[in-house]
């Protein structure tokens, strides 16, 4: 291939789960590599799907479990291409929101070995996907921010609350779950109303999915008890409201089918 030598590297874009918002080009790069250094977050159905002779290396890193620190997944990268093989690093999302790219790009040009990045679907946008709903709306979201509640040392974000604060804003917090009442606590403090709307989207795009609608003064007690094991993005704005009243919609056109089934 062209555009995958040997002894380069590609950052690669897993989407949020599904195989089916693979990209077309990640999908045929993956197949093209003859090493797959992926995340956590990278779906077991993605993993399946990649031929066998292709070597694949987890490297995950999920909060508050043992994981692979970031300077050896930069030094394993380069090593392997360095080694003449085609390496693809896999990861969850977009490899540009939250996915430390700088770091692995930096540490491939440091070393001279060629890298490119391969875009992916972001978390938020196959939430918002999956709850048929729009991220920004026209004279009610006119922004859309994306913050992480992850920090390098595990301690709680220092976020700018006045900013995020606004009342015409869509907030998508990734890695927020373990962070939830300190989220809720600093925007209420800062002037978003209690009842802001919420949904929760746990296991985004997966046959696992959940929603949970709620409001923002209610989010620290669904996060600690509603969500389970799996990844979950917080949503968190007026736009919301539009997928709470769907969601209501939905719920009462089961209970008229199953009515009138019976």
């Amino acid at each position: 291939m062209t555009d995958f030598p040997s002894g380069s590297v590609w950052l690669i874009g897993a989407g949020p789960g599904d195989p089916e918002l693979l990209t077309r080009k990640a999908e045929r790069l993956l197949y093209a590599a003859d090493i797959v250094f992926y995340d956590a977050l990278v779906s077991q159905q993605i993993l399946d799907m990649l031929p066998g002779h292709i070597e694949l290396q987890p490297v995950g890193k999920r909060a508050g479990r043992h994981s692979v620190p970031q300077p050896m997944i930069c030094d394993l990268i380069v090593k392997a291409a360095l080694n003449g093989k085609r390496v693809a690093r896999l990861k969850g999302g977009d490899p540009t929101i939250f996915g430390r790219a700088n770091e692995e790009t930096d540490a491939c040009r440091a070393a001279g070995v060629a890298v490119q990045i391969c875009a992916g679907v972001t978390t938020a946008s196959a939430a918002a996907a999956s709850l048929t709903a729009s991220l920004t709306t026209r004279g009610l979201a006119r922004r859309l921010t994306f913050v992480t509640a992850h920090t390098r040392n595990g301690a709680l974000p220092d976020l700018n609350w006045q900013s995020l604060a606004d009342p015409e804003a869509t907030i998508a917090v990734y890695m927020g779950k373990g962070a939830a009442p300190h989220i809720a606590r600093g925007l209420i403090t800062a002037g978003l109303g209690p009842d802001t709307p919420v949904v929760v989207v746990q296991d985004v795009s997966l046959s696992s999915e959940l929603h949970f609608p709620t409001k923002l003064n209610m989010l620290p007690l669904v996060a600690r008890t509603a969500l389970g094991n799996g990844p979950a993005i917080i949503l968190i704005g007026e736009a919301m409201r539009c997928s709470e009243r769907r969601e209501k919609a939905m719920e009462n056109v089961k209970e008229t089918l199953g009515s009138s089934a019976n």
